[in-house]
């Protein structure tokens, strides 16, 4: 024990009396669970439990679900890996060695939010948690309903703002990010401050998949992520006075697979209906597919590759061993190049997926090869050889 850490024990231990003294009290109890956690560091090196401080130019956010595939991702790009599985101190660590942020996942219910103490008890815990796990921050990830009208609308704000504030003050070079629909349009009944939020955190990870969560036409199979679409979302970012260097792109690593009630000869499928928050039809008629899942299944299709040049999208159809025929949209590093250029065009601070281990790191020659070339093409284009 040093001697500084030996001071505080032996006050601790015959406490101060009065105000002043309760307040040294306080002081000298974070200074020793300060002192401690320093003692707990799970890198080999002490220094790898320093938060990054670094803010690089150009974002390559990754979220990471858990197990170990993190081991095999492109980490001479990754600047953000953002944990939604469970705690991995190894994680951290070589993160930190690569000069990568590793942030929590931010997640509560949005009624709680409107009493103020309550934000403020939940950012100290989520500030605690940071510390305690050595992490650099956290990734806001609220998806729920909010009436334009509703208190939640400012809380939610509020909640972001507050949360920056503290995570900036308590862990120096901390970022704090939010996570928002491909278009601020109220997609899936969000009515969000956008302008606010963004303004009040590090930036946004705009989530450019999932497009056909509220399908107001035909009930039939689409792109995860069309072209045209995704970009008229940024646009409308961009003209609500958003700086564009506020937003990062995410992309999906993963598809939807469709059973079709009816698909006809040019390829249209009709799916059931499922309505989702106020629309007739939705992709939850459909089920998430990994992108390592969809491109064994391509080349035991009845189609083979397509390609939709409006939507600018590949997809293929299959029958299943019942006999139901099935449609498959998804995104390749074709599809997700095209939309790539649209960051370097306007100015955007990155690009990003959802999620890093959907690509299959077997080390297999095949995957290994199809696993590079979603990686690369995260590539800023003028990096690119």
């Amino acid at each position: 024990m040093s001697r500084l850490q030996l001071r505080g024990w032996r006050l601790l231990s015959s406490p101060p009396r009065g105000i002043r003294g309760l307040a040294l009290l306080a002081l000298l109890g974070l200074l020793a669970l300060s002192l401690a956690a320093g003692t707990d560091c799970p890198c080999r090196e002490p220094e790898l439990c320093r938060p990054i401080r670094h803010h690089p130019d150009f974002e390559v956010f990754v979220f990471d679900v858990g197990r170990k595939t993190w081991k095999s991702y492109d980490w001479s790009q990754i600047t953000t890996v953002a944990t939604f599985g469970k705690y991995d101190s190894e994680l951290m660590c070589y993160a930190h060695s690569k000069g990568a942020r590793v942030v929590l996942k931010g997640d509560v219910s949005l009624k709680d939010i409107i009493d103020p103490a309550f934000r403020a008890s939940w950012i100290a815990q989520k500030v605690n948690l940071a510390k305690r796990q050595y992490m650099d921050g956290i990734n806001i990830d609220i998806e729920q309903e909010v009436n334009c009208l509703s208190p939640e609308y400012d809380a939610l704000t509020a909640l972001v703002k507050e949360t920056t504030d503290t995570f900036h003050r308590e862990i120096e070079g901390s970022q704090v990010t939010f996570d928002v629909a491909w278009s601020p349009k109220n997609i899936d009944r969000r009515c969000y401050n956008y302008t606010g939020i963004a303004d009040a955190c590090d930036f946004l990870f705009v989530m450019s998949y999932d497009e056909q969560s509220q399908i107001w036409s035909e009930c039939i199979a689409a792109a995860n992520a069309p072209y045209n679409q995704t970009l008229t979302g940024y646009n409308d970012y961009i003209k609500m006075n958003i700086n564009p260097k506020k937003l990062v792109m995410g992309v999906p690593w993963y598809g939807y697979d469709y059973t079709c009630l009816n698909l006809s000869e040019d390829h249209v499928c009709t799916i059931a209906k499922v309505p989702f928050r106020g629309a007739p039809c939705s992709d939850a008629a459909g089920r998430q597919v990994p992108y390592k899942v969809i491109v064994k299944q391509i080349n035991s299709s009845i189609s083979g590759n397509q390609w939709d040049k409006d939507q600018q999208a590949p997809y293929y159809n299959y029958k299943d061993p019942a006999g139901h025929f099935h449609q498959v949209w998804y995104d390749n590093p074709q599809s997700i190049s095209l939309k790539a250029t649209y960051i370097q065009n306007y100015g955007l601070r990155g690009i990003g997926m959802w999620n890093a281990n959907c690509l299959d790191y077997s080390g297999d020659a095949v995957a290994k090869q199809q696993t590079e070339e979603m990686w690369e093409v995260l590539k800023p284009k003028l990096l690119q050889r």
